[in-house]
């Protein structure tokens, strides 16, 4: 006999797949290992003994070969369309100096003549003094065509003389609200460099866009990508009101969609108050077109910027810069405005807030939207927090808020070592990425990539979570170690942690009958893996629904095998 959620099924009703050979770690606290797992229908229908039982002459029989199958992850902040699309243009991303992406822009630039616009994506911020980019230097590559580079973290952009006289900015430009031109040492005229999208907007807009087949074809690309890292579900974190029509496409065509997402629109100060019109609308219209696979229930606020640009607003001044606190995209009043008429339409509220000063202004936001709109269970999302002031920590728990984090983040790379801790000092540098601190208060953790901005597999997050190390080691006994957290916690925040943003923890997250089969592979098990070998673990199978979504060359299955 096998069982569906509690229920004796007789011996004929045998399993579509089942997993043998393996560890099952079902991520339920009262069961947390078995050694076999039983789908029917896409969904799980039986664990251990009961699973092996379930196997009949049709059954697909997967074996683990001692490893590991799982929970599938999630990926709780990650720009999907933006990420397919930074796979072309210039190839900037890990670059190891200024002089080799100019030569990559020489090069790419000699290659195609016919390119009015060239543009690349992810070189590092650290590879010029103080994060301050020349625009000549890209002249000497290209004096007569624009130029547009954007740093890893998307908050910055590298541009040369021509995109400047494009963009008309000049020493008589002011910086605009939410960003900043900086300036040559002793004049004012543009550097090159351009932080934030105050100004990078403008800038952004010149250059012809993506057409919509290029776009879903990056998002399959990315997708696919997710796949092949054992992500079924994702939160895409910024969606252009035309990009919804882009996860339309891709998930009701061909192929369809390996992965299930939640797309959030974005709002910015300005024409919000118009542009919250059409959201309901457009929620609906993807949900109906893809039940099951795609929701749009979030809406995207940038409360700031990001500490290494000096843009992330801080609640003291930044210690490098005296008379600077950064940028607060939004007013206080505008943003609990915004925040609390989205709230008004059933969305769900997701804030972008690096600096204390922008954490604190994001919960204050939350906050005044559950005051004036009543209490239910919201689930918003405070993305990144990377530096929280001890006063707002116990409030995320407080207001129900989680803490969506990039556990990558939380390591001494250069990004920390050469831009970020000189900005902050020791005092604030001290507690960053507070992921055990934030646990101990009570808060709900997903995790998160950022992707484009840092890799996108979750096994990469959960070794810097677990160590807070660098790849290679360093420090020993981890940076901050005390904000270190165990394999299991680690791996429940990409998974359980995910589901609960989706407000699908029924549905996935977990490995109980009645759930859907939303598994991932692992040639090893992660628990009994040394932590320095986690990110290199091989994903060897991904499931959707009990539908295969990633094979690598070393899987084995078989139907009917006993």
């Amino acid at each position: 006999m096998w069982s569906v959620e509690g229920k004796a099924l007789p011996h004929a009703m045998h399993a579509d797949i089942v997993f043998i050979a393996g560890t099952v770690r079902t991520g339920d606290a009262d069961t947390p290992v078995h050694d076999a797992l039983a789908v029917t229908d896409g969904r799980i229908t039986a664990l251990g003994a009961d699973a092996l039982a379930a196997r009949g002459p049709r059954t697909e029989v997967v074996d683990l070969g001692g490893g590991a199958l799982l929970p599938a992850f999630g990926d709780g902040h990650v720009h999907p369309v933006m990420g397919g699309l930074a796979l072309g243009g210039v190839p900037v991303r890990g670059t190891a100096s200024v002089e080799e992406i100019v030569e990559a822009v020489r090069h790419w630039a000699a290659e195609h003549p016919d390119a009015e616009w060239i543009t690349g994506d992810g070189f590092d911020p650290w590879l010029a003094p103080d994060g301050r980019f020349d625009a000549r230097w890209l002249d000497a590559a290209v004096p007569d065509r624009p130029v547009v580079l954007r740093t890893m973290d998307h908050h910055t952009a590298w541009v040369n003389s021509e995109t400047l006289r494009r963009a008309g900015y000049t020493a008589g430009t002011p910086d605009p609200v939410g960003g900043e031109i900086l300036r040559r040492d002793g004049s004012a005229e543009p550097l090159g460099t351009l932080r934030e999208f105050g100004v990078l907007g403008p800038v952004l807009a010149l250059i012809p866009p993506a057409t919509h087949e290029a776009q879903v074809a990056a998002l399959r690309e990315a997708a696919a990508r997710f796949a092949a890292a054992g992500v079924t579900w994702v939160q895409d974190a910024w969606v252009e009101p035309h990009q919804a029509d882009v996860w339309v496409t891709a998930a009701t065509t061909g192929p369809g969609l390996p992965v299930r997402a939640d797309l959030a629109f974005v709002l910015e100060p300005g024409d919000w108050r118009e542009r919250i019109t059409r959201f309901a609308a457009d929620r609906d219209r993807v949900e109906s077109s893809a039940p099951g696979l795609l929701t749009a229930r979030t809406v995207k606020f940038f409360a700031d910027g990001v500490i290494e640009s000096g843009t992330a607003a801080l609640l003291e001044p930044y210690t490098d810069c005296p008379h600077s606190h950064g940028i607060a995209n939004w007013t206080p009043a505008e943003l609990a405005e915004a925040v609390t008429a989205v709230d008004a339409l059933g969305f769900r509220a997701h804030l972008h807030a690096i600096g204390d000063a922008g954490v604190r202004g994001a919960l204050d936001a939350l906050e005044s939207a559950a005051r004036a709109n009543g209490a239910r269970d919201r689930r918003p999302v405070v993305a990144h927090a990377q530096l929280i002031d001890p006063a707002d920590l116990a409030r995320f728990a407080a207001l129900g808020v989680i803490a969506n984090l990039q556990p990558l983040w939380a390591q001494p790379d250069p990004l920390m070592t050469e831009l970020t801790l000189p900005r902050i000092g020791p005092e604030r540098g001290a507690r960053q990425y507070q992921i055990a601190a934030l646990l101990a208060s009570g808060a709900r953790l997903s995790f998160g990539s950022d992707w484009p901005v840092t890799a996108h597999e979750p096994l990469r997050g959960i070794a810097t979570a677990v160590t807070r190390q660098t790849p290679d080691g360093q420090p020993a006994g981890g940076w901050l170690p005390e904000e270190r957290i165990d394999i299991d916690t680690a791996l429940a925040a990409y998974s359980a942690g995910c589901a609960h943003q989706a407000f699908e923890e029924k549905e996935w997250g977990a490995l109980r009958p009645g759930m859907r089969a939303d598994l991932v592979h692992l040639a090893a098990d992660p628990v009994g893996t040394a932590p320095g070998d986690l990110a290199q673990l091989p994903v060897l199978g991904t499931w959707l629904a009990g539908r295969r979504t990633h094979a690598a060359a070393s899987q084995h299955t078989g139907a009917g095998r006993r």
